[in-house]
């Protein structure tokens, strides 16, 4: 029931973001699109949470898990706070974080053996066609044009493109982290297919 209730609330949260989004900055392509990493690890968080998919899972443990924490921890904000859309940030990352842990230590999945490189493999590939649609439509999705405006892990790790390989790098790592609580157990506990 916590699992469902988590995804219920990730999913209107972000239902109710995109309805002021779109009533108060109408639709405007291709600005509007959710091609934020966050954004994809989002909705993974909540299939995670309904389905208890294996893959989908470890996507959004290692991406939403090392992405939203980081945006937490810097966040590149765009109103002033107090205001609804600093509220919705800083609750659609809190609660991606925290309905990642609960399923990690409720048991109820976790990731399997040899995730860490699965998901890097696969999150490159999807920054790799937002990084086709950034070069087209002139946009920034994912910062993989230019670095936030507001200050940022990314300022230390060079200029651009160094700090997309340095990023590379540096996501690797995290992800191996991610993983040691799970890589050094005897018991890797349940793990739905």
């Amino acid at each position: 029931m916590i699992r469902v209730s988590l995804g219920c609330f990730l999913a209107a949260n972000e239902i109710v973001w995109y309805a002021y989004r779109l009533r108060t900055e109408g639709f405007r392509f291709p600005e509007t699109l959710p091609l934020q990493l966050c954004d994809l690890t989002l909705w993974l968080t909540v299939l995670s949470a309904f389905t208890l998919n294996a893959g989908v899972y470890e996507a959004d443990y290692f991406g939403g898990l090392g992405g939203s924490a980081m945006a937490l921890l810097t966040p590149d904000l765009w109103a002033p706070f107090p205001s609804y859309p600093t509220a919705y940030f800083f609750l659609s990352h809190g609660f991606v974080v925290a309905t990642l842990i609960a399923l990690a230590a409720g048991r109820l999945i976790v990731p399997r053996p040899g995730s860490p490189w699965r998901v890097w493999k696969v999150l490159n590939l999807f920054a790799g066609g937002v990084a086709i649609f950034d070069f087209v439509f002139k946009t920034n999705y994912m910062y993989l044009c230019v670095k936030p405006a507001s200050g940022s892990l990314l300022d230390y790790f060079g200029p651009w493109p160094v700090y997309i390989l340095s990023g590379e790098l540096f996501a690797l790592g995290i992800f191996w982290l991610l993983w040691l609580p799970f890589g050094v157990r005897k018991d890797p506990g349940p793990s739905r297919a």
